[in-house]
């Protein structure tokens, strides 16, 4: 049975945070949200002032955008396959005009804490920012993103040369002439290896965990429109596989002809336009993980070693909601453990949105999933099973990424998104009288 119209803070104004507003706004919620910098849009706005922002200039989408929005709020007819981060960012601010949500927004505005009213689950939840305002909510939706605080090498210190994580690189021309040492092999640090290439006078990257680079294009359609055909949920996991090792070797041969390592479970694909031609023109040298550094040499695994004059550590990023405490915080490493990736166990009323990746992108349009299923939440539309229930799936879930990831750590918030949309689909399902959504 649906409820009477509640306070809700929403923290962070990109896509998550926006989808989760307009969903609860339309149901008729009072909502408030609260952003750190003076722009709508997260981490696609380049040099966004709220310091999240890991956007390059050459970024784009990894997925079409027909595959990756809103609900009923599609990119505008003419949008290219895939979209620059300006495109991104002008689809979501026009989003936010087109929902009346920037009225909503209050930007310039870090959240400093939000804790349980009197400590006590179920009573609400108390938000106050920098400044030293505060304002009380009956329930608090987190939608900050995971991509903003930078996770180092051990060694990074050690590097005498110049170093910085991908997150603070934006365009190659800083490097014309110099020595580059991408370390990682995810989509930026291809994207970033591909871009230093033309000016640098050599660039390498360092592989230490095993990688499959898809195509970017399969026969004039977008790899994910292809690959789609094949993951579907009744072709089992090993012949899925099969068909993208079999892609990737037609398009680039064997990963271990170039210095890579074909990964032997499953993995997050990486992909560029132009990495393995590259790679293949010996723009790009592949390298194996790095085992030390000393001064500006660093050496590899296999005992081989170069001298460098930046290393740019594309390593990933920590998981960190330094707004919430310790007791109240659900992170756990690069994990966020709540249900569905959505919901506190513990503490009703405190959700969060966006916290998830996924293979072949379509991040916007799983954000709104999980944005329907919060406004249903908050509603009372929908309930949830009980406690031990919940716990049991996070478990069950840890188990699951260990058991199919390499380096179960590094893809903490990893998930399927075809599996992710039935349970979420299940999950709205659910009685209201499951369970009540807040205390």
């Amino acid at each position: 049975m649906a409820t009477k119209s509640r306070r809700v803070a929403v923290i962070g104004a990109g896509a998550g945070g926006l989808s989760a507003a307009r969903h609860l706004v339309d149901a008729g919620h009072r909502v408030s949200i609260y952003e750190k910098g003076t722009r709508v849009g997260g981490l696609w706005v380049y040099d966004n002032d709220n310091g999240l922002s890991a956007a390059y200039r050459s970024l784009t989408i990894n997925s079409e955008p027909r595959v990756t929005h809103f609900r009923d709020y599609p990119f505008p007819s003419g949008t290219p396959m895939f979209p620059s981060h300006e495109q991104v960012s002008g689809y979501l601010s026009d989003f936010a005009d087109d929902f009346d949500l920037r009225r909503r927004i209050r930007f310039a505005s870090p959240v400093e804490s939000v804790s349980p009213v009197d400590g006590v689950p179920g009573r609400g939840w108390l938000v106050r920012t920098a400044q030293g305002g505060e304002e009380t909510y009956d329930d608090v939706v987190v939608a900050t993103g995971h991509q903003g605080v930078p996770a180092h090498p051990s060694w990074a210190d050690e590097f005498t040369g110049q170093y910085l994580h991908s997150h603070a690189y934006r365009e190659p021309e800083r490097f014309r002439g110099q020595r580059v040492l991408v370390v990682g092999v995810g989509n930026s640090g291809l994207d970033i290896a591909a871009d230093t290439c033309t000016l640098a006078s050599a660039t390498y990257i360092s592989a230490r965990s095993p990688v499959l680079i898809m195509p970017r294009m399969i026969l004039g359609q977008p790899s994910g429109r292809v690959l789609a055909k094949i993951n579907k949920p009744f072709v089992p996991w090993r012949l899925q596989r099969m068909a993208m090792r079999a892609i990737s070797r037609v398009f680039h041969g064997r990963m271990e002809d170039w210095g890579f390592r074909t990964p032997a479970n499953r993995t997050h694909p990486a992909s560029n336009a132009t990495f393995m031609a590259h790679v293949a023109y010996q723009r790009i040298v592949v390298r194996p993980g790095v085992a030390g550094v000393e001064g500006d040499v660093v050496r590899f695994t296999d005992g081989t070693s170069v001298q460098v004059d930046t290393v740019v550590a594309a390593t990933g990023y920590e998981l960190s909601l330094p707004f919430l405490a310790p007791d109240v915080s659900p992170v756990d490493g690069r994990r966020l453990d709540a249900y569905r990736r959505v919901v506190h166990v513990q503490w009703p009323g405190l959700y969060f949105v966006g916290f998830f990746n996924v293979s072949g992108g379509a991040n916007i349009s799983m954000m709104d999933v999980q944005a329907q299923w919060v406004a249903a939440l908050v509603s009372g539309e929908v309930g949830l099973p009980d406690e031990s229930h919940m716990r049991d799936d996070i478990a069950q879930e840890r188990t699951f990424l260990a058991r199919n990831f390499p380096e179960a750590d590094r893809y903490g918030l990893e998930l399927d998104p075809r599996r992710y949309r039935r349970e979420i689909a299940r999950a709205m399902r659910l009685s209201s009288v499951a369970r009540p959504s807040r205390g």
